[in-house]
């Protein structure tokens, strides 16, 4: 199949090419307004009790948990003075109710929550017309500009503006991202591939796999919510992994040419060694990344469209458009070189062959050590804590930060920090009986340990709130443990209760989170090994792939915890520790990183079990197998961590973590597991890595995904990734 593919191209170049720039073209038109179509966030969990606590109290009161917390502040004058409040009531009244539901302000209600210890600051509590994220965000657009209060000092903070600031953010962070990591990669592309126009190409298909996904992503978001941050992800990923399919595809096409084959054929040869490597690849990956839908979160089903799109779009154009341009260019590949281009035919002992023997020379040591140094990386693990993202992941430069910042510190236990239970009642609020057994309800949730005051916030028809509030961070153990203590009050007689609020979202996120986390694994796990098996043709091997990954993974979590939850080099990278992760962003590391392990695992493992077919010896093939991709794997982790390290120069504490956690998972995986871990675990293995049952032997012989269609005979035993520079290794 790859092999006729890869004629079709060659005899079909231009048209191709021309199909190709089409699709750029109105992805680009299409895609480039996919920003307005998401949301902010996507962190709450649909259909928890505190959604549907959410869900009615935006139907029964006008005033629900609050949208915005706007602070007003003066350095000379107090709440007190009848200017400061001339100036913030002429504000809130000039606000229009098509875009302003409620308003809560201490002069109205008396509230003395809602002013600063000092009597210097107020703030007042907003609620927007909307019944989504992007439609309450468009309402605070539209009254945005007029919240300041003249003489005073105006900060707009609270679910909405925090949000639309994050994804603001976000989106200048990508800009930024994306300027800095072009640049720099495309010279390490020319110094990698020793020639501005093969360093060229791989950026080309990772353009085209951005505006694809784009595309794709605006198109999904008109049937559902989709996140703000899948365009991280989108960008990042999708020039990433065509960074990785074209440092694969183009090296083994020079190194085709180098051997005599020329025009189609030298393609032909290319799509169906390297091009099935890419494929096996891609579908693994994207396998991966598809799990991150089992969880009921925006955030986390955003993550998987979006990585899929970008993953499989990378694999397509690597596939048809990149081979496009091999074949019109032929051995103008090689043009504009910075030097001689020189052979690149194999050698047998270069730099890492003699690794390899040198590590499986001593497999048992440098296993324990390796497997040793990351258990020790992942110890940071076990104490981890969790805490759903709020107004922290923002720098303190940004309004939201500070409003959040104020409330902890200047203000006494407040009204946009509460608990809420949503109870629905058997009858009327208004009825003496609900009343009274509403009161009592109150009266119990007040006595709670760690509660403070408890009120009937709102009543209307058969559902009422009774608010608590309480001290300390919402996103906290204690607040959580709080949270359950209120839970297992009685509730009032034949009526249901919802809890609502941050706390209570941050509790819901953990226990759904929990709930998918099993069938995730078990998915993940099974895909995973049943295409590793169809590539390398072995019962063991998949098995220790999946090992070698946890182990990955737990190490990175570990280094996670150390920086982020305890604060490690946090001046250097420019956040404040919030003291816990949040925990959906775990869950994406492990589908991602996870994934894209298996992209390297496949680059190694395709071309040892190609040597061991050739040769029968395992120890020569893992060594040959390593000459040959050594280099590669290397040079893609090396240019994938450009991109990511840009993304860690963000502002936004989600998107520092991301960069830095992927940085910190392909280094760990390119260096400790590829390099070391693995040679030494099949030097250990030997042939018994390689073994199949009889019955699973012949399933593998009739359709497995090998780089090769068994024609290596004309091929070197043993290879160097030399191709991938034209230098020697």
């Amino acid at each position: 199949m790859f092999e006729s593919l890869g004629y079709f191209i060659h005899r079909r170049r231009l048209f191709v090419l021309a199909v190709s720039a089409v699709i750029a073209v109105l992805s680009g038109i299409y895609g480039l307004g996919v920003f307005g179509d998401m949301v902010p966030n996507g962190f709450e969990a649909r259909g928890s009790d505190s959604r549907t606590a959410a869900e009615l109290a935006d139907k029964s009161f006008a005033q629900r948990s609050p949208d915005a917390v706007i602070v007003y502040r003066s350095a000379d004058r107090t709440v007190d003075d009848p200017a400061f409040r001339k100036s913030v009531e002429d504000v809130l009244d000039g606000l229009p109710n098509t875009a302003v539901t409620g308003s809560v302000d201490y002069w109205r209600t008396g509230m003395e929550e809602l002013v600063s210890h000092d009597r210097h600051a107020t703030y007042t509590l907003l609620n927007f017309v909307g019944g989504d994220d992007n439609a309450k965000q468009d309402s605070y657009l539209k009254i945005k500009d007029k919240l300041s209060a003249p003489g005073l000092q105006t900060l707009r903070g609270g679910n909405t503006p925090a949000g639309y600031e994050a994804g603001d953010q976000v989106g200048k962070d990508l800009g930024m991202a994306e300027g800095l990591s072009f640049p720099v990669l495309f010279i390490c592309l020319v110094i990698v591939f020793g020639g501005f126009v093969a360093a060229s190409l791989p950026l080309a298909v990772g353009g085209l796999s951005i505006l694809g996904s784009m595309a794709v992503l605006r198109v999904f978001a008109r049937f559902t919510d989709i996140s703000v941050f899948a365009m991280s992800l989108v960008t990042i990923l999708g020039l990433a992994v065509a960074i990785d399919y074209g440092l694969f595809i183009v090296s083994r096409y020079r190194e085709e040419m180098e051997q005599g084959r020329t025009g189609g054929d030298a393609l032909a040869r290319t799509l169906a060694t390297a091009g099935r490597t890419v494929a096996v690849s891609g579908i693994t990956v994207a396998v991966a990344l598809a799990s991150m839908s089992f969880f009921p979160f925006v955030f986390l089903k955003s993550m998987a469209y979006g990585g899929v799109a970008a993953v499989l779009l990378s694999m397509f154009f690597s596939l048809v458009a990149l081979p496009a341009a091999l074949s019109l260019l032929g051995h103008r590949i090689n043009a504009l070189s910075l030097w001689k281009q020189r052979s690149v035919i194999p050698s047998a002992t270069g730099f890492w062959y003699r690794l390899a023997q040198g590590v499986m020379g001593r497999p048992v040591l440098v296993a324990t050590a390796a497997i040793a140094l990351l258990l020790v990386l992942a110890s940071p693990v076990l104490r981890i804590e969790f805490g759903v993202n709020d107004a922290r992941q923002l720098p303190d430069s940004a309004q939201g930060r500070q409003v959040f910042n104020m409330l902890e510190k200047d203000f006494p236990r407040g009204a946009a920090k509460t608990i809420d239970a949503v109870v629905v009642l058997p009858a009327g609020a208004d009825t003496p009986n609900q009343q009274a057994a509403l009161a009592d309800y109150a009266h119990r949730l007040a006595g709670v340990p760690g509660a403070g005051r408890a009120e009937i916030t709102g009543a209307e028809g058969a559902v009422a709130r009774v608010s608590v509030a309480y001290d300390g961070v919402a996103v906290s153990k204690p607040s959580r443990e709080l949270l359950h203590r209120l839970r297992d009050q009685p509730k009032p007689p034949g009526a249901s209760v919802y809890f609502g609020g941050e706390t209570a979202t941050y509790d819901d996120t953990l226990n759904r989170l929990g709930d998918a986390l099993p069938a995730m694994l078990i998915y993940i796990a099974l895909a995973t090994y049943l295409l590793l098996f169809l590539a390398f043709g072995s019962v063991l091997l998949p098995l220790k792939a999946i090992v070698m990954n946890l182990l990955s993974l737990s190490a990175t979590f570990g280094v996670l915890v150390w920086i982020f939850q305890d604060g490690h080099f946090a001046d250097l990278l420019g956040f404040q520790p919030t003291g816990n992760i949040e925990p959906n962003m775990p869950i994406m590391l492990f589908a991602l990183i996870f994934g894209l392990s298996m992209d390297y695992e496949v680059f190694l493992l395709s071309r040892v079990r190609e040597q061991y077919d050739a040769l029968g010896d395992p120890t020569a093939a893992v060594a040959t197998g390593v000459q040959r991709t050594g280099r590669l794997i290397t040079s893609a982790a090396l240019l994938m961590c450009v991109p990511l390290a840009a993304m860690a120069s963000s502002q936004v504490l989600t998107m520092i973590l991301f960069g830095v956690g992927m940085v910190v998972a392909i280094v760990l995986d390119a260096t400790v597991v590829r390099i070391l871990l693995v040679p030494a675990i099949l030097r250990l293995l030997g042939h018994l890595g390689w073994w199949a049952p009889g019955p699973l032997r012949r399933l593998y012989d009739r359709f497995g995904i090998r780089e090769s269609d068994g024609d290596i005979d004309n091929e070197p035993a043993v290879d160097s990734e030399r191709a991938v520079s034209g230098t020697p290794s």
